[in-house]
């Protein structure tokens, strides 16, 4: 397992190209919150959390497809927002919460670990301990 700083992922978001407009940010719960906590704060918008459990702490699926743990975010005006998880494996969880979120609102994907386009770290391999967590 990697270590990560937060000092460098901190860095790291500073020197992200984000796109243009961001009303609001939404973190996948439970992985996801510190992101997105991170990501509003660069950004300067406003966050809201979308509750789901998929994967158990192995990181292996617990259940069938992610399952819907709280409410559904009231995203008021926002129109385009950044929807946050901590790691992209399979898509499900992501894919789940934009299933369950307004469909006239704009989702673009931002993970902080991932091999695609939108992840804030795609050069390490396997796992990685984030430096939030206590195990």
């Amino acid at each position: 397992m990697t270590p990560l700083k937060f000092e460098d992922l901190c860095a790291r978001l500073q020197a992200w190209d984000f796109p243009a407009r961001i009303d609001g940010v939404v973190g996948i719960a439970s992985g996801g919150v510190v992101p997105a906590a991170m990501v509003a704060q660069q950004l300067g918008v406003g966050l809201r959390v979308i509750g789901l459990n998929y994967r158990d702490e192995a990181n292996e699926p617990r259940h069938p497809e992610p399952k819907l743990l709280s409410k559904i975010p009231d995203l008021g005006e926002w129109r385009r927002i950044l929807l946050v998880d901590d790691v992209y494996v399979s898509g499900r969880s992501w894919e789940a919460a934009r299933r369950f979120l307004p469909e006239e609102v704009e989702v673009l994907p931002f993970v902080f670990k991932g091999r695609q386009d939108f992840a804030l770290i795609s050069d390490l391999d396997g796992c990685v301990h984030w430096p939030w967590r206590t195990e």
